[in-house]
């Protein structure tokens, strides 16, 4: 048994004994470039500690008997391990192996002590970010504690959670990492090739005063180099303000130094010190072969480097037939925001305040808004990227631009003054990310001859969401089940033309918009039939009907429209709307047969009646089957009420509902790391509903985002019993899988009861826990 290993005697062939971030520091110290000096406990002196104590077969019991799909289940497992782990003594063999190259390094010197994974900064999986690290230890007794507390974090709830998602089933070990502390004046992480463009012939530096860890957490704006890596030469520089610095306190811990303004203003590194970074760069990606993603750090003019690992990120292939970059085009971040949909184009900037201006908007232009709502569908259509200044990821301008499959960028919150009209930029969804210039753009690959697909049955039926009709052929021969939500808003806004339907009746131009729509809805019932077709009705809010001409007129002014007159509510008090629509729907069901209609925004029972009794005694649309929107929590209590008037479906609204059960505004870029589909308070509303529908005999579907943004999701929903689910269209063959495997398991467990459970969908901070660095 080897208790520690030096850097020097270490490299990417002992990951199993050192782990990955040690394997890498042994690589860099092989190589002759500057590591702080240190060495790793080992994970065989971990594995044998716990064997002495008899910890290790507590700790298998407690895996063994992990359920991944309970909180609780996590919280015991993690707590129990954690006490059995530092309760176990460091054998004394191990311990004074540790304490003769402790003193090695000096006396009571300062050190770092970082986990450090076995199966970390792997290529098929990434624990980096989940176990402990920890800074200014100083002294055996505390050096001790914090490779237990290091150890111990092996079974922190993070790490359980993401084991159980990964279906990482054998025995875990982790090693410990001892580095000698740099106390730096400045710090940062360089990649040796650009992640967000894929560009190989650029680097990127970013740097704060004093530790990392501010640059890590993304406490601060960091100052950020863009290199050519031909010489290198410095590209361009984006200084960041920096409020603050950590540096070590008078005690050994960190504290958070304030910086003032001269200092807080001034620029972290020369350009002589920026050049000479990346020349140690270049130095650790010729040793590897491969791009690589450093830490650095700089005290008393010397720079090192502390940690390494492959870039991940970058695409493996340019899309076929993509153009590469011209050598002049640089890629210079302008704006940064969420990344909405997916894709990367480029094209002159074209701002709108209006939905009213769009025609002045030329085909390939990228479309800058405040924010987009479905009357701007005609411009979208013709844009090459969309850039909104607010928003979030489940806004309606994130929604069309993933079914136009549109590159997106939403949330910027300046990118209206930012950017000028006629300036060239590239968007990349991917990232959410605006540069100057032209890049190359990455294609979406689509069947010339869309042919259905013949696939095996799901018990749980998988539809797709639609929103316009042009794309109906293509996406009926995707293997689905029919039309889950056709969101009528964004058809709409074609067949009134920027008109306010109210104006419309005013005019007496109600057959225009009725013929107009039919001819839409009517591509799409074709397309799909004699699969099913969920039809949702118009659910504009205030705000977006007040966007349309002549709505000043005829639409209140609201605090929260989110919140307001809209849906069900507005239908029973605008009947000739409505029946407008249900003019729409009948024309329709008379020529095909597989047309259902879908209430958005139902609050309560009674405004539901008043809406039904309308469809009733329309004299085409009454034998229409009706669905309900699941958007409303009070929609859980109803659900028997509702079964009982003859509602045959319920349809989670995700979005909405998440927004409604957790307070928060989904279309708040302030707001956007709070709204969380899967936190366990939305989860527990999806379960009440799923199962109320179960008990009244009607179907149960979702049709959010969260399963076409998360996949996994979708087997969670199987585990509840939900009868269909509805996604977008490019996620189709990943989600039917997830619910093919899910639906595997279910009948595996029933025959087998001591296989493992599936993997449970997790909130925010387990499913997408912090990747950063330790």
């Amino acid at each position: 048994m080897e208790a520690i290993r030096w850097f020097g005697e270490i490299g990417l062939a002992d990951v199993g004994l050192v782990g990955g971030k040690g394997a890498n520091l042994g690589e860099l110290t092989a190589a002759g470039l500057p590591v702080p000096p240190g060495f790793v406990v080992t994970a065989e002196a971990y594995l044998h500690a716990i064997s002495e104590s008899g910890a290790r077969a507590r700790l298998a019991q407690l895996l063994n008997g992990l359920n991944a799909d309970d909180d609780s289940s996590l919280t015991v497992t993690q707590e129990a391990a954690r006490e059995s782990i530092l309760a176990t003594q460091i054998p004394a063999e191990i311990a004074a192996a540790i304490e003769d190259a402790y003193r090695r390094l000096g006396d009571n010197v300062a050190v770092a002590v970082r986990s450090s994974g076995t199966t970390e900064d792997a290529g098929d999986s990434s624990f980096a970010g989940m176990n402990a690290s920890f800074t200014n230890v100083i002294g055996l007794p505390d050096v001790l504690a914090r490779i237990k507390d290091c150890w111990a974090s092996l079974y922190g709830g993070r790490v359980l959670a993401y084991r159980a998602e990964q279906h990482l089933n054998e025995e875990p070990a982790i090693a410990v990492i001892i580095q000698k502390m740099i106390f730096s004046e400045v710090s940062g992480v360089m990649f040796t090739a650009d992640p967000t463009t894929g560009a190989l012939d650029r680097m990127i530096i970013e740097s704060v005063f004093g530790q990392g860890e501010a640059i890590v957490g993304g406490r601060v704006e960091p100052d950020t180099y863009i290199l050519d890596k031909d010489g290198p030469q410095l590209i361009s520089v984006r200084q960041g303000r920096q409020k603050f610095k950590i540096v070590r306190g008078p005690d050994g811990s960190d504290i958070e130094h304030p910086l003032d303004d001269s200092e807080g203003d001034r620029r972290t590194l020369t350009q002589a010190e920026i050049i000479a970074i990346a020349q140690l760069g270049l130095r650790a990606e010729r040793h590897y072969g491969t791009p690589q993603d450093l830490e650095w750090a700089r005290a008393a003019g010397v720079t090192y480097l502390v940690q390494s690992r492959p870039i991940t990120t970058l695409d493996a292939q340019p899309a076929a037939g993509a153009r590469r970059p011209a050598p002049s085009a640089t890629p210079t971040l302008l704006l940064s925001g969420l990344a909405a949909s997916l894709g990367r184009a480029s094209g002159r900037v074209r701002i709108l305040t209006s939905p009213h201006q769009q025609g002045e908007f030329l085909d390939g232009e990228v479309l800058v808004a405040e924010m987009t709502s479905p009357d701007w569908v005609p411009a979208m259509r013709r844009a090459a990227a969309l850039i909104t200044d607010g928003g979030g990821v489940t806004c309606h301008a994130a929604i069309v631009s993933r079914e136009l499959q549109l590159p997106c960028v939403v949330g910027t919150g300046n990118a209206t003054t930012m950017l000028h009209t006629g300036q060239e930029v590239t968007v990349d969804g991917r990232t959410g990310k605006v540069y100057a210039g032209a890049a190359a753009p990455i294609t979406v690959q689509r069947p010339s001859q869309p042919l259905p697909e013949p696939v095996s049955p799901l018990a749980t039926r998988l539809y797709v969401n639609l929103a316009v009709a042009e794309h109906a052929d293509e996406v009926a021969a995707l293997p689905v089940d029919g039309v889950g939500l056709l969101r009528a808003e964004f058809m709409v806004a074609d067949a009134l033309n920027g008109v306010h339907p109210r104006r419309l009746i005013e005019l007496g131009q109600q057959d225009r918009f009725v013929d107009a729509m039919s001819e839409s809805l009517l591509q799409i019932t074709t397309a799909f039939a004699p699969r099913p077709v969920v039809y949702r009705s118009i659910d504009f809010r205030t705000n977006e009907f007040r966007g349309l001409q002549g709505g000043e007129a005829y639409e209140p002014h609201e605090a929260n429209p989110m919140i307001g007159y809209r849906g069900c509510y507005r239908y029973s008090h605008e009947p000739d709307l409505f029946n407008l629509e249900l003019d729409v729907l009948g024309r329709v069901a008379d020529a095909t047969h597989n047309l259902s209609l879908m209430i958005p925004f139902v609050r309560t029972a009674w405004e539901l009646e008043r809406c039904l009794n309308l469809v009733q005694a329309h004299p085409r649309a009454a034998g229409l089957p009706v669905w309900v929107m699941a958007e409303v929590p009070s929609v859980a209590y109803w659900i028997p009420t509702y079964a009982e008037m003859g509602i045959e479906g319920v349809s989670i609204g995700s979005n909405d509902l998440t927004q409604l059960v957790l307070g928060v505004d989904r279309d708040s870029e302030v707001c956007a790391e709070l709204f969380d589909e899967a936190d366990p308070a939305v989860l527990d509303t999806i379960a009440r509903i799923i199962g109320a529908c179960q008990e009244a005999g009607i179907s149960s579907s979702l049709c959010g985002q969260a399963p076409s943004d998360r996949p996994e999701y979708a087997e969670k929903l199987v585990q509840l019993g939900i009868t269909s689910i509805s996604v977008n269209p490019d996620v189709v063959h990943q989600v039917r899988d997830i619910i093919a495997g899910a639906e595997r398991r279910i009948l595996l467990a029933a025959t087998a009861p001591w296989r493992s459970a599936a993997p449970t969908i997790s909130p925010r901070h387990r499913l997408h826990g912090f990747h950063g660095r330790t």
